[in-house]
């Protein structure tokens, strides 16, 4: 199991919906609970966030691997989900 980061801001109505979309595979997928999740605000931790390569938000990566950029379906985030099963 990997840890996945996502890189997001709050006022991103994009990032909300992720948030969404995460909270709705954990109810139907109790294993995507079990992973490791650190969720940065670019804004509020930019120190952190300059380190990593991205331009979007919402960003995730799955161990040091960028899995997805920007806007997301909920198809995008099962495939970050299960890469971190993986």
């Amino acid at each position: 199991m990997k840890p996945i980061t996502l890189f997001m801001f709050e006022a991103c109505p994009y990032c909300q919906e992720a948030l969404r979309f995460i909270e709705e595979l954990k109810a139907e997928n109790p294993a995507y609970a079990a992973i490791p999740f650190t969720m940065i605000d670019e804004r509020l931790d930019p120190v952190t966030a300059d380190k990593f390569d991205y331009y979007y938000v919402p960003t995730f990566y799955v161990g040091d691997q960028k899995l997805h950029e920007g806007a997301s379906t909920k198809e995008k985030v099962k495939a970050v989900y299960d890469a971190a099963l993986a």
